[in-house]
């Protein structure tokens, strides 16, 4: 956790994020890419440069002010923070920015989405979550220190998400926090209890886990059932894998880590498989 992307809206959640990430640097001595995309009217992308630098130059210089404003505030005294404005859309500026400089976490804000906003517009951040290759950590609430006592890392335990469930472990690590490994029983994905017990004492065998506890919640959904739990014992962070899947496939299985960054009021971690 060395390089942090940021990228900011300067907004309300954008903000409570920014408090994250700064509290998440002074604790593990790195570096803040603070970033905002400027998504200008299509006009003023058109090539027509001569026409068009007048304006650019005052959206830029508004997000520049913007940012002057943002270093003074108390929470980022003593962080080490890159600044960048660029005309792009959001989307392709934060994934462009995440392979550029090798960021090894994305703090976002979100306000969250329901309903028809949720359907068919959905979120920049819900867009991150699902394709960014690095681990993205989505903020809702203004949270004064950000620190993780208890994490829940819900999964199927198959053997595909050994590899998330390393960074996971890397990042529970980080904070001494105790590991709450979830699975959750639904009416139509049930599994007896010895049988996923044995999954998960299978899954868990090749690692070594400080300060953990296995729990098999059922509920009528996955969703659901990671919600009323996290609920249950306060948990201070919500953790799990997302495929990153696109387009139909992404419509007719759905993501419930994306149901959960809109959903849940807890902080969510995601990681891609």
């Amino acid at each position: 956790m060395k390089k942090i992307l940021l990228p900011t809206d300067f907004s309300e959640q954008a903000e409570y994020a920014l408090k994250v990430a700064a509290s998440l640097a002074k604790q593990n001595n790195a570096e803040i890419y603070l970033m905002h995309m400027l998504e200008l009217p299509s006009h003023l992308l058109s090539g027509d440069t001569n026409l068009n630098v007048p304006e650019q130059l005052l959206f830029m210089k508004i997000a520049n002010e913007r940012f002057e404003k943002t270093m003074e505030k108390e929470y980022m005294k003593d962080v080490t923070v890159h600044v960048t404005v660029e005309s792009h859309k959001a989307f392709d500026g934060i994934t462009e920015a995440i392979i550029q400089h090798d960021i090894d976490l994305v703090v976002m804000g979100s306000s969250g989405a329901s309903g028809l906003k949720e359907m068919f517009i959905g979120s920049n951040t819900e867009k991150v979550v699902r394709t960014a290759d690095a681990p993205v950590l989505v903020i809702k609430n203004d949270i004064d220190e950000f620190n993780v006592n208890n994490f829940v890392f819900a999964s199927d335990f198959s053997e595909d998400q050994k590899l998330v469930f390393e960074q996971a472990l890397d990042f529970a690590n980080s904070f001494n926090a105790k590991l709450h490994l979830l699975y959750v029983n639904t009416p139509n994905r049930f599994a007896s209890t010895a049988k996923t017990e044995k999954k998960m004492n299978d899954f868990i065998a090749d690692f070594e886990i400080p300060n953990f506890e296995k729990h098999i919640y059922n509920d009528d959904t996955i969703e659901h059932g990671i919600l009323n739990f996290s609920k249950s014992i306060d948990a201070d962070l919500i953790g799990m894998s997302t495929h990153g899947r696109q387009g139909l496939a992404h419509f007719f299985n759905g993501s419930i880590s994306e149901d959960l960054v809109n959903h849940a009021m807890r902080p969510v971690i995601t990681f891609k498989i």
